[in-house]
């Protein structure tokens, strides 16, 4: 399981603009996960680093005797792209699932250890990021949640009995990755699936490779690079 939470920062160049009015020389420049996407590999060295001191597993200083406790194996904080911003990613480890009362005490227990325990002492760490210096911050005051992530696409559209994936050529065809996805997107709005579209360029625009992009428009639309089914064997078959 994993919950996901915005990140923000403050960014201090080595050699600030003194004429920027935008640059605050105690502040800094103020952040979003959009503006860390930049800065990605670095934060992640960063809290993997830091989360090393103590195993990573913030539940060892849970201390409450109950269903939570029992469950929860592990939760250890990350970061991780997603929906185009760099974002911090709580990975869980359970023995059973979580009822939404067990998820509710779990996520206001990492609020708080965001805010006042392991995240207080994470946003005074300085990150070195080549020109300048970080200040990272899992918690915020205003527009702070913690979030469940969503299903791997393929295994959603089968919960959901989603439409059958419109068929799309990439052989032969403009090459262009917007151009690719230009076309996915008039498939899936012609096919009825027009709320897919902005998530789909989401995550092509947030990945780093051509092939990844491919892969990704792959899931919304069928393409040669398409997972192709495995044939049902019928009882006869059956070892």
């Amino acid at each position: 399981m994993k919950f996901y939470s915005p990140l923000t920062a403050e960014f201090f160049p080595d050699e600030p603009d003194w004429e920027d009015e935008s640059y605050n020389e105690y502040e800094g420049y103020p952040m979003d996960g959009h503006d860390l996407l930049q800065y990605a590999d670095a934060v992640d060295e960063a809290v993997k680093k830091d989360i090393a001191d103590f195993n990573g597993d913030l539940m060892q200083y849970y201390h409450e005797d109950d269903s939570v406790r029992s469950k929860v194996v592990n939760a250890v904080p990350s970061v991780e792209i997603h929906g185009n911003k760099l974002c911090g990613c709580l990975n869980v480890e359970l023995q059973e699932s979580l009822n939404e009362g067990e998820q509710a005490a779990l996520c206001d227990y990492i609020s708080g250890q965001y805010s006042d325990g392991w995240g207080e002492g994470f946003e005074q760490r300085e990150i070195d990021v080549g020109d300048g210096k970080l200040y990272v911050h899992f918690w915020q005051d205003h527009d702070f949640e913690l979030k469940r992530d969503v299903p791997d696409m393929t295994e959603f559209n089968k919960l959901l009995n989603c439409p059958k994936k419109p068929k799309m050529q990439l052989i032969g065809q403009d090459g262009n990755i917007f151009a690719i996805m230009g076309r996915a997107s008039r498939l899936l709005k012609n096919s009825g699936q027009g709320d897919k579209t902005k998530e789909m360029r989401d995550r092509v625009m947030s990945c780093d490779s051509y092939q990844k992009a491919l892969n990704i428009i792959s899931e919304y639309v069928e393409t040669e690079l398409s997972p192709t089914p495995a044939p049902k064997r019928d009882r006869g078959d059956a070892r």
